[in-house]
């Protein structure tokens, strides 16, 4: 067996055998590589819509530790891919061979790995990529399936929720060759694609009330497990802090821009819901294989999963996108803003009679 394997086996994630036969990869000598540069969500790397052949596609990531506030007051080791949680969103073409190189630094304190619930084989590739501080590893694998998917860290045992919840996960958009079709079976463009991960986060708290801190990751594991037993996180939140994406980090766009918008959570359901606005396009399961469902209110990300919603903006104004989970949107953090340029189109919506008391601002403190 790979050592690798035998390592993974080790922490206790694998607990069958197998005896493997190795089927040679095909000469891909020929087939052109592109190294991606992955950038910080919401962003997306810069990418073709429809495939212009198979090819390679190299990114690199490291694993990064790093202490982050979460809200004033509430800070977590984050567990990272390239520093940011979630992590970069990668995306390729189906037909393409994602080609990773993972890097742990020297400097931290635990081993990492990376599941791709896209790849197929070798648990997602958890098998074969665990890294110890100081080490790297590099992996190929082939894009087969279309659609957006979840990636995680998952080193084994209770370290694969506590890392987890820690902020280790990201996604990655396996684009049809020919690229996204809407629900009559056309072909459907995008003007802006953004990258949500919802994350939620069990902060341990002294008898005071304050939440605690810890020197790094492993110190708190015990603590933050324990907090997590009891499923009800003291934050949920887009992209690693509350608000965010919001102020001037807040989405921009125009009326009459097509968005995608990818949305993740690698750990519990979600309800995304952009207020004032609807999904036209909305792919179950982030399934590019199926026809997507058209006008949701509201859409279901199952936990571990990442879906793809689209909207063709229709009036200007500041939006507010959520968690129709009301609760942990207002209370816990996951919301973020969107800014909307254009004209107003009174025959949508007006305001025939105003009360003397009228503020516009008053109803978006979400």
């Amino acid at each position: 067996m790979i050592k690798a394997v035998q390592a993974v086996v080790g922490l206790g994630l694998l607990c069958f055998g197998a005896t493997q036969a190795v089927v040679a990869a095909p000469d891909l000598s020929k087939l052109p590589r592109v190294k991606q540069e992955l950038v910080a969500p919401p962003n997306v790397p810069q990418h073709d819509q429809v495939s212009k052949g198979p090819k390679i596609v190299e990114v690199r990531m490291e694993t990064t530790e790093k202490l982050m506030e979460v809200a004033p007051g509430a800070k977590v080791w984050g567990l990272t891919f390239n520093g940011s949680i979630p992590g970069p969103l990668i995306i390729v073409h189906e037909g393409d061979y994602v080609e990773l190189t993972l890097s742990n630094p020297k400097e931290s304190t635990l081993a990492h790995n990376v599941d791709f619930h896209a790849a197929t084989g070798a648990l997602g590739g958890a098998g074969l990529t665990l890294v110890q501080p100081g080490e790297e590893v590099v992996l190929r694998w082939k894009a087969v399936k279309p659609g957006v998917f979840v990636y995680h860290c998952a080193p084994g045992g209770t370290m694969i929720p506590f890392h987890v919840i820690s902020g280790m996960s990201g996604a990655i958009m396996v684009l049809p060759k020919d690229g996204l079709k809407d629900a009559k079976g056309k072909p459907y463009k995008y003007d802006k694609a953004f990258y949500i991960g919802e994350q939620d986060f069990y902060l341990p708290k002294d008898g005071s009330g304050n939440f605690k801190n810890y020197g790094s990751p492993a110190e708190g594991m015990a603590d933050m497990l324990e907090a997590a037993k009891g499923l009800i996180p003291t934050h949920v939140v887009f992209n690693g802090a509350v608000g965010a994406i919001t102020g001037d980090n807040a989405l921009k766009a125009k009326v009459g821009e097509k968005v995608l918008f990818i949305h993740s959570q690698a750990n519990r359901p979600s309800y995304p819901h952009l207020i004032g606005g609807h999904a036209d396009l909305y792919w179950v399961g982030g399934s590019f294989s199926d026809v997507p469902l058209t006008s949701q209110e509201t859409w279901f990300i199952p936990a571990g999963a990442a879906v793809a919603a689209a909207y063709e903006f229709k009036q200007p104004g500041l939006y507010v996108y959520l968690s129709h989970n009301l609760i942990e949107a207002v209370l816990m953090g996951a919301a973020l803003h969107m800014n909307v340029e254009g004209k107003w189109d009174d025959d949508l919506m007006t305001q025939l009679k105003a009360p003397k008391s009228f503020n516009k601002d008053a109803a978006m403190d979400h």
